[in-house]
């Protein structure tokens, strides 16, 4: 195992960390139930010390129904009993703080469960009740009230609305075990600011914010029309107010936040990183982008161009716990991703992808700013189709069964290729079924083998700590021929990529530090592949 390394001191950590993301029920399965736990993800701790990285996220582990994979909180104090214990939570922060891990929680702002306490007794307190208050609930349209409120779209497919035994109607963008909160309410605001404060006096450093942009919403809930602007319920000004008193509460503790903003507006987007609101947000344009050289450089350009102004630094990632892996995707003959293009059985060269995707890996490092990387990711895991009857995911149920939803990038993690349920637990079957093949793919077998997807990302990742010139910083492009990018960061660090379909010659260099596969045999740079040089 690698010795810890020591956490970075300095107050900007999070300006170029590397930041893995766990997604707790299909990690590590620690009591060998099928669900991964808090006992699984402290025992595999070590592999992450082992691979380096700065910090992890973990997607939401508190008390729910599970109807949406812990997005519905019913309680945002205690984990949920399939996970284990707050005590269990407490241990697992100070034992990765051992190993110079900080831990990042996610929050979800936007709706609780509808077995959160609040939304039951909004329920049962009925019509024009200070509980409904909290929530938004409305009367219906029609001579009986028997419509929907307004006609807003679902962010899932599906009806926004759900009309309760008295008549009422409650809003939720998403399913309807997630009604969504009222932010012009105190008790809203004032309940997410104590539910900070729990979190960072033990010892979290930092919080991704689930759905960002959608908190606020317009309070006559006028009908949705095309092109609206404002838009009703995405990017409302009111946001940023909330954001502010956030961020002094983070600034006590020296915490952090990531949002996760899906903006089209580069410039509406910028203002959530202002100095006194959220430190960094995702960047979805790089995410979904096709692997072509142009669309690349143009989304890394636009990336660092919209951040400028504001100081914030980018935030780079290939794939999470709701797109299609970043090996599958890029397999495909289209290599973009965009959840209406979602659909079973789509043709992969799993090959080929994982060429791209070993090549997306040095390239996404090299940028400047931070990277999230998903677990699983560092062991080249596809997508894997789910039998039908054994999805759970909402947004299969709420298409009508034509999305596949996202549970294919969600299986367990292989850890053992020899032991049952490939290491994932010791007992039962994990809660979705792993491919005949996922042994193959296991940490340990990968371990071993000095060419393996993992070992790739351990060099890598070990390369960018202790090398001059990696995380925040300029980026200067390099000519190259068509097809390929090529940039300089500082002290002399090139990072080459080969999108063409040739062989390209690599810039003058003395020293090759690292390549995603091997060079031709006259030391050229073959098709997806990339490169790390010293000028």
């Amino acid at each position: 195992m690698a010795a810890p390394h020591p956490p970075r001191t300095d107050h900007d950590w999070w300006r170029d960390a590397v930041i893995y993301q766990v997604y707790p029920r299909s990690f590590a399965d620690g009591d060998g139930d099928g669900i991964g736990d808090l006992a699984g993800a402290r025992a595999r701790l070590s592999h992450l010390a082992d691979l380096g990285v700065d910090a992890v996220w973990f997607t939401p582990w508190y008390a729910s129904p599970m109807v949406d994979g812990g997005y519905d909180v019913a309680d945002y104090r205690a984990i949920d009993p399939a996970f284990g214990t707050l005590e269990e939570a407490e241990k697992l922060i100070a034992q990765a703080a051992e190993l110079g891990i900080r831990v990042i929680v996610d929050i979800v702002p936007n709706h609780v469960s509808d077995q959160h306490p609040w939304f039951r007794a909004a329920v049962e307190a009925g019509p024009g009740s200070p509980e409904r208050e909290r929530f938004h609930f409305r009367p219906g349209r029609g001579e009986h009230g028997e419509l929907p409120p307004n006609d807003w779209p679902s962010q899932f497919s599906g009806p926004t609305w759900t009309r309760v035994p008295d008549g009422e109607w409650y809003l939720h963008l998403f399913t309807p075990e997630q009604p969504d909160l009222n932010w012009d309410h105190p008790d809203v605001r004032r309940e997410h600011e104590e539910i900070l404060r729990f979190w960072f006096e033990r010892g979290v450093a930092g919080v991704r914010i689930d759905s960002a942009a959608l908190l606020v919403k317009d309070p006559a809930l006028a009908d949705f029309r095309e092109g609206i602007d404002p838009h009703p319920y995405i990017d409302q000004d009111g946001l940023h107010d909330i954001y502010r008193s956030w961020r002094a509460i983070a600034d006590e503790y020296g915490a952090v936040f990531v949002g996760e903003v899906w903006l089209p507006d580069a410039e509406r987007f910028a203002r959530y990183l202002r100095p006194d609101e959220l430190h960094t947000a995702f960047n979805f344009s790089f995410l979904t982008c096709p692997w072509e050289p142009h669309r690349l450089r143009a989304a890394i350009d636009d990336t660092l161009a919209e951040l400028a102004p504001v100081g914030a630094p980018a935030t780079w990632v290939l794939c999470n716990h709701d797109v299609t892996r970043t090996v599958t995707r890029y397999g495909r003959e289209d290599t973009a991703f965009d959840f209406a293009t979602k659909a079973f059985g789509t043709p992969t060269d799993l090959e080929l992808g994982t060429r791209r995707a070993r090549a997306a890996a040095l390239l996404t490092l090299a940028l400047p700013g931070s990277v999230y990387l998903y677990q699983g990711e560092e062991l080249g895991l596809p997508e894997a189709e789910v039998p039908r009857d054994r999805i759970q995911d909402p947004m299969h149920f709420r298409s009508g069964g034509t999305d596949p939803g996202r549970d294919g990038c969600r299986i367990p993690l292989p850890w053992n290729a020899d032991a049952p349920h490939a290491g994932f637990g010791s007992r039962d079957e994990p809660w979705l079924p792993q491919p005949a093949d996922w042994a193959r793919y296991a940490v340990d077998r990968q371990s071993a083998d000095p060419d393996s997807m993992l070992s790739l990302y351990r060099r890598a990742l070990l390369l960018r700590r202790t090398e001059e010139g990696f995380g925040d910083g300029p980026l200067t492009w390099l000519p190259a021929p068509e097809g390929v990018l090529a940039f300089t960061r500082p002290h002399g660090l090139v990072c080459v990529v080969n999108l063409s379909g040739t062989p390209a010659e690599l810039p003058p260099h003395r020293r090759l530090l690292l390549s995603s596969g091997p060079l031709t045999s006259d030391g050229r740079l073959p098709a997806d592949t990339a490169v790390w040089l010293r000028d």
